[in-house]
């Protein structure tokens, strides 16, 4: 569909395509380059940790997060399944269990009670999610809850980076944590992720299981007409230079990117708090919101698709993130998930809508949204 307003745009200007054009211009490591170890050193400064491990996407990140903290078949991890899916089929593709929990209805993060009753003799890690650019609202509690349990909190930050709770950096409170550089998060480069950590030992693993587990000290493979030492099976999960040179240049932004998005939040947030059908986000002065998704609560799912119909008649994109994994074909058929399991994901799932919001957003298109809802509503 031609969407008049869709539901994002990447922010980009000329120093993105002067940046990759650099790259190509200079006819040779396009994989390997010098803008990979640029990306991580700044990611890993800019949240305050020691190490930062670029992949080629958010998923392959998550994925060697999981492999490297030696979780793997027979364990179990804790996560929720108001998520993206990827989140859940991680764990999956580690041959480990992914055991659902419910969620709370301010940030939609991971429920410290729930995910107690759901620790078991089996249970490894915990993997909250940070929702749509807010901070996971109980993060303190779980990772005391992985630390009481001697459990891994690995931190699923790919739509939060640059937020905070209590002036702490989201990606600070996990053993790991993982960003997704997608299209749609808030910088990016089509595709791409990276894991940041404090461990020096996860660190070498994760480039191992990146890179076919190939032993690279001083030499890196292209650089050398040496051969090298494989000591373990791995994957190819690297990100390439053109990418990486994308995502530093958007980094440079991210200030100004972030600022773009919460001063068009605030204009959403002051219109649709006076609809009383309408929960607007999350907001607190404990927490500093980026607002990668916009997610508005309606009454129920009836009213829910009333707006989302009356929406799209009206050009405006939105989208329902996320239906519960637990419920898709897969989760039920191999892990007997059902209906009624996580009632509480499942009614807040029932009520939530994406709006459109990116940094490009004009006064214009908000008030065509805003009174498009007004209409809805009478």
């Amino acid at each position: 569909m031609n969407w008049k307003i869709p539901l994002f745009k990447m922010y980009w200007d000329e120093q993105d395509i002067k940046a990759v054009t650099e790259v190509i211009k200079r006819g040779s490591y396009w994989s390997t380059g010098p803008e990979i170890k640029e990306l991580e050193e700044k990611i890993a400064q800019y949240i305050g940790r020691k190490y930062a491990i670029s992949c080629n996407s958010g998923t392959s990140a998550l994925h060697a997060a999981i492999l490297a903290h030696k979780i793997g078949q027979g364990d179990e991890i804790i996560v929720p399944s108001f998520t993206f899916i990827a989140t859940a089929n991680t764990v999956v593709l580690t041959g480990a269990k992914p055991v659902f929990a419910e969620i709370e209805d301010q940030s939609y993060g991971l429920d410290p009670k729930d995910v107690k009753e759901r620790i078991t003799k089996k249970t490894k890690a915990i993997i909250p999610v940070h929702y749509g650019g807010a901070p996971c609202k109980e993060i303190r509690a779980l990772r005391e809850i992985a630390d009481d349990h001697k459990l891994v909190l690995i931190e699923d930050a790919a739509e939060s980076l640059g937020s905070k709770r209590n002036n702490k950096m989201v990606g600070a409170f996990g053993h790991s944590a993982m960003f997704s550089f997608c299209q749609n998060k808030i910088i990016t480069a089509g595709e791409g992720g990276i894991i940041i950590t404090d461990s020096k030992d996860i660190d070498q693993k994760l480039k191992l299981i990146r890179s076919h587990g190939r032993l690279e000290n001083k030499e890196e493979y292209f650089s050398t007409n040496k051969e090298l030492d494989y000591i373990q099976a791995g994957y190819n999960y690297r990100m390439s230079s053109l990418s990486a040179a994308l995502a530093l240049s958007q980094f440079k932004k991210i200030n100004k990117i972030i600022k773009l998005r919460r001063k068009i939040a605030d204009n959403f947030n002051r219109k649709l708090s006076k609809i009383k059908k309408i929960k607007i986000p999350m907001d607190s002065k404990d927490l500093y919101h980026i607002y990668q998704m916009y997610t508005i609560q309606l009454e129920d799912i009836k009213s829910r698709e009333k707006l989302r119909q009356h929406l799209t008649k009206a050009g405006v994109m939105t989208k329902v993130y996320f239906e519960p994994i637990h419920l898709k074909t897969f989760y039920k058929k191999e892990f007997n998930y059902k209906q009624g399991d996580l009632p509480k994901t499942e009614r807040i799932a029932e009520k939530v809508l994406t709006l459109p919001l990116y940094p490009s957003l004009t006064n214009k298109e908000i008030d065509y949204m805003i009174n498009n809802i007004k209409k809805c509503y009478g």
